[in-house]
């Protein structure tokens, strides 16, 4: 027992180092052995957050625990749409899955959690308008909110006309808004001709 609890605590360190999760791969990676991942999660030390991925039990509860699995599973991707609506607070929808965008011709990845909608973005479309927010300690790529009005706007018939124009009349509401970002965009994403009636009437 006593060896045992030696190489917790060394797992134990080795999850803090990493903001207290760890995918199964990492891990092993690492040095901590499968069996030794079973052990801690038997005995409480770290809880399953998805399938192969963990994190330390004694952390505080995740706020977002999808966004978490989500940016660490695919650290290639971009939060987007209803999602990124949610976070940057311009949408009265509660999101039901992640929305997550990938650069055209990107490989699906395979997740069997959270329930995830994927877009396909060609550049310079993915790449534009990309920020980092902070979310349960791990850095989260998302669109900004003029961007993300804008792919709304593109993706109309997959969420709706209302639910874009809610969101266009909630960022332009926001302090620093401004005009030329969300036609700027909406350049980018080629729906000027149809966004830009609804900007103009906002104005």
């Amino acid at each position: 027992m006593k060896n045992s609890s030696k190489s917790f605590a060394r797992h134990v360190r080795l999850f803090k180092e990493n903001k207290g999760v760890l995918k199964s791969s990492q891990a092993i990676r690492l040095g901590i052995h499968p069996r030794d991942l079973y052990a801690m999660k038997d005995q409480g030390v770290i809880e399953s957050v998805s399938r192969g991925l963990y994190r330390l039990s004694s952390m505080e509860p995740l706020s977002s625990p999808d966004l978490a699995t989500v940016t660490l599973k695919i650290p290639q991707g971009v939060i987007c749409l209803i999602s990124a609506l949610a976070i940057h607070g311009i949408t009265t929808q509660i999101p039901h899955r992640v929305d997550v965008a990938l650069k055209r011709s990107s490989e699906k990845p395979r997740l069997r959690y959270p329930p995830l909608r994927f877009i396909w973005l060609s550049e310079p479309s993915f790449s534009s308008g990309i920020e980092t927010h902070a979310v349960d300690g791990h850095s989260v790529r998302v669109y900004s909110p003029e961007k993300t009005v804008a792919d709304c706007f593109k993706y109309r018939n997959k969420i709706t006309l209302e639910i874009a124009l809610e969101a266009l009349k909630l960022c332009r509401a926001r302090k620093g808004s401004r005009v030329q970002d969300l036609m700027k965009y909406a350049k980018i994403d080629r729906v000027e001709r149809i966004m830009g009636p609804y900007v103009e009437a906002l104005l």
